[in-house]
């Protein structure tokens, strides 16, 4: 694993890892399958997650470390989802919709909650994080995130859109600049992939007429 925490190049004076760019890049693409609702998103993201896992941990960052091993986890939770095929539209692809206010209240209480819970303990264990609230909040966003993505959620879109306004800065400070690039690429293709999902979600079902053939 050496070369790939080993530095690829230099830019705008920011000295770029292959696994940041590498793990990024790769989490990007997921993005991209995630916006044409593709359930090739969930094994992207995984291999993402292993490789910025990599990253991290020989960062000592690990609180991001840690957030990947979720990732992981939700993607292969979000592969099965998809995968049962419930909510499917006629083009073989996860229908979306908006969540309920219900869900809404339980997406953002968990948000909140998960949030002080994962800051408390890196300020217990300030060797998991040196940046606690931060990295905590960006954790539990993208856990949030890959949830409602998981759900077929428009939703997830907004959070995932939260979690960029601190990613960018926080990857900046931690001397991964690549994933700071990326995080502003994120913010345009999360804009992108919120409007489609958003339009889609609003076609109601044409019904078929009794007795007509369909």
């Amino acid at each position: 694993m050496n070369w790939l925490n080993s530095e690829a190049f230099v830019l705008f004076g920011q000295h770029i890892k292959w696994s940041d760019m590498i793990g990024n890049v790769i989490g990007l693409i997921g993005l991209a399958f995630g916006w044409r609702r593709s359930i090739w998103s969930w094994p992207t993201q995984f291999v993402s997650g292993v490789i910025l896992f990599a990253a991290f941990a020989t960062a000592h960052l690990s609180g991001s470390a840690g957030k990947q091993v979720v990732v992981m986890v939700v993607a292969v939770y979000g592969w099965w989802q998809w995968n049962r095929g419930k909510g499917g539209s006629a083009d073989g692809h996860i229908t979306p919709r908006f969540a309920t206010w219900r869900e809404r209240a339980i997406l953002a209480g968990s948000a909140a909650v998960g949030t002080v819970a994962v800051a408390a303990l890196f300020k217990a264990y300030p060797s998991l994080s040196w940046d606690p609230w931060p990295d905590a909040y960006i954790f539990v966003g993208t856990v949030v995130a890959m949830y409602a993505q998981a759900r077929g959620m428009v939703e997830f879109w907004f959070a995932w859109l939260l979690v960029d306004l601190v990613g960018v800065p926080l990857n900046f400070a931690n001397g991964f600049a690549f994933s700071g690039f990326v995080y502003v690429i994120y913010g345009a293709l999360v804009l992108w992939g919120m409007r489609d999902w958003w339009l889609r979600s609003r076609k109601a079902p044409q019904p078929v007429l009794e007795g007509a053939p369909a």
